[in-house]
């Protein structure tokens, strides 16, 4: 274990948060995030990652990445997307993933910290079009947990993947749970 990783998985304990992995991480997946209520989720999340044996890339809105943060945040592994217009994200990404032998991205499904109607389906689009698997992540403020809890395929039947998915997260609490939006594609 290096240096880094140790010091994550210290820094975790310390803070009283256990850290959640599966046995096998896939070559490529999208992994989802859920639930995403509060701005501590990011920080959060980076020492998971530094934690846990896995590499992952994450994407954030374009505003995240201007002026002297941009470099910062690129450097974290963050991808900035532009969520005001059509860019054809889910086709570079899916392109990306074909590209690649080894490529995790992580999508915060509600695409914000707010209460939703329900999830974005860009990463059940993504994961479809690139034919990977996708990994269930979070942040557990009622049980202290955050990793990942479990890795499915999808089998295009919408409705029995996001059962599947809900299952996985059944339980599982934001820092604001009030803002958690439901299970569901929009």
């Amino acid at each position: 274990m290096n240096l880094l990783r140790g010091s994550a998985r210290f820094i975790l304990k310390l803070m009283g948060w256990k850290l959640l992995d599966v046995p096998q991480h896939p070559a490529k997946a999208v992994v989802i995030a859920y639930p995403h209520t509060s701005n501590w989720d990011f920080p959060i999340t980076l020492l998971a990652l530094a934690a846990l044996p896995f590499d992952a890339q994450w994407v954030g809105k374009d505003t995240m990445f201007r002026g002297i943060w941009g470099p910062l945040m690129r450097a974290l592994g963050g991808v900035a997307v532009n969520r005001r217009e059509r860019t054809g994200f889910v086709e570079q990404v899916a392109g990306e993933f074909r590209r690649r032998e080894n490529f995790h991205l992580i999508i915060a499904t509600e695409g914000t910290r707010r209460l939703q109607a329900g999830w974005k389906s860009g990463f059940y689009r993504i994961a479809l079009a690139a034919k990977v698997p996708v990994i269930m992540a979070t942040v557990d403020y009622g049980k202290r947990e955050v990793g990942l809890l479990a890795s499915i395929g999808l089998s295009g039947d919408e409705a029995a993947d996001m059962a599947r998915i809900a299952a996985c997260y059944e339980g599982r609490r934001g820092r604001h749970p009030e803002n958690a939006s439901p299970i569901r594609l929009l």
